[in-house]
C-alpha cells in the first residue's frame, strides 16, 4: 500500500518562502512520476509540478523561476521549494504518485494521494 505524508505548509508573507515535503512509503519509487498538485477554494485542483522517471521536471507556468521539485531517493521523499510566493498561491498542496510506463512523462492521474497540506499567502 503506497502511503504519501506532506508536510511543511504554514502561513507566510508574500515574497516568503516554504518547502514542502512528501514522505513516501510502500511503492517501487523507481516505477512512478511523482507530482505537486494544489486546490485553492472554488477552484479545480491543478498540477504544479511533477517529476518523471527520468527525473525531468516539468512546471505550470505561474510557478516556473519560483518553485523546484525534486526528490532524495534514499529517503524516498519528495520536495518543493516554494520562493518568491505570492497570494495566489494559496491552496492545499497535494503529493501524488502515478505509476507510468514511460520514463519521461506523466501522462495519466495519480493513483495515490496524500492528505494534503495548506499553504497561505498573505499579501
Amino acid at each position: 500500500q503506497v502511503q504519501l505524508v506532506e508536510s511543511g505548509g504554514g502561513s507566510v508573507q508574500a515574497g516568503g518562502s516554504l518547502r514542502l515535503s512528501c514522505a513516501a512509503s510502500g511503492y517501487t519509487q523507481s516505477r512512478y512520476c511523482m507530482g505537486w498538485f494544489r486546490q485553492a477554494p472554488g477552484k479545480e485542483r491543478e498540477r504544479v509540478a511533477r517529476i518523471a522517471r527520468d527525473g525531468g521536471t516539468s512546471y505550470t507556468d505561474s510557478v516556473k523561476g519560483r518553485f523546484t521539485i525534486s526528490q532524495d531517493n534514499a529517503k524516498n521523499t519528495l520536495y518543493l521549494q516554494m520562493n518568491s510566493l505570492k497570494p495566489e498561491d494559496t491552496g492545499m498542496y497535494y503529493c501524488a504518485a502515478e505509476e507510468s510506463p514511460y520514463y519521461s512523462a506523466c501522462p495519466g492521474v495519480p493513483e495515490y494521494w496524500g492528505q494534503g497540506t495548506q499553504v497561505t499567502v498573505s499579501s
